[in-house]
């Protein structure tokens, strides 16, 4: 079982090192995050362990670039930092697991067998609809082999309706789903954003994918248009 360990405090990642090997790990350690990043790109290993506070790229990056390279081994993240924003950036840039520092290393070891039991991950489908196309994990979406940029919304709001291709739904489903369920502003913000996707995706290529239901919402062409 081969364990990339990416970390830059020197005393904690021989103590690792010794440790899992100890353990019948085979390790190997990494003191940045571009260093880290290229190593876990050219080699095979069962398992990344990644601080997020490192030099060069912090681990946020090292694992959002990874994900975005297709690279899907397990990534536990390790941090000093305490707090559920942390963890859930950690999670949100594609890591499986997360420990926070001072961690019991009994903990770590049992975790990363259930990491290495679990496998990689599958990477998520890109979405289509013809050749309208979203990419969840690059945060990439076009048609074509067009790239289109996106606001962080507009991306959310494609998603959904790839999501749901032919389906009519509503605007409370869309602001549900996209903004929040909680949400007291104008429900005609989903028409503003409806629009914003038209000229970005429609009008440029011909197009006429997002169509308009009457007393009812709006419907993405399962054919992109």
């Amino acid at each position: 079982m081969k364990v990339l360990v990416i970390e830059d405090d020197q005393g904690l990642s021989r103590a690792l090192e010794r440790g899992l090997a100890a353990e019948g790990f085979s390790v190997e350690v990494s003191p940045d995050g571009e260093d880290g990043l290229w190593r876990a790109t050219e080699f095979s290993y069962d398992v990344v362990i990644c601080d997020i506070m490192l030099p060069r790229r912090t681990g946020y990056q090292v694992c959002a670039t990874l994900r975005e390279r297709g690279v899907w081994t397990p990534i536990l993240m390790l941090t000093a930092k305490d707090g559920d924003l942390d963890e859930a950036e950690a999670l949100d840039t594609g890591a499986d697991d997360y420990l926070t520092k001072p961690f019991s290393f009994v903990v770590l070891v049992a975790r990363l067998r259930a990491l290495m039991r679990r496998g990689a991950r599958a990477r998520p489908v890109v979405l289509r609809a013809g050749d309208l196309w979203l990419d969840p994990i690059s945060h990439r979406a076009g048609r074509e082999g067009n790239e289109v940029r996106l606001t962080a919304r507009e991306f959310s709001l494609l998603e959904y309706l790839l999501n749901h291709p032919g389906e009519a739904v509503t605007k409370q489903d869309i602001l549900d789903h996209v903004w929040a369920s909680d949400f007291d502003g104008d429900p005609n913000i989903v028409e503003v954003y409806v629009g914003y996707l038209r000229k970005k995706l429609d009008a440029p290529f011909a197009r006429h994918a997002i169509e308009t239901v009457r007393g009812v919402g709006y419907r993405l062409d399962p054919q992109g248009g």
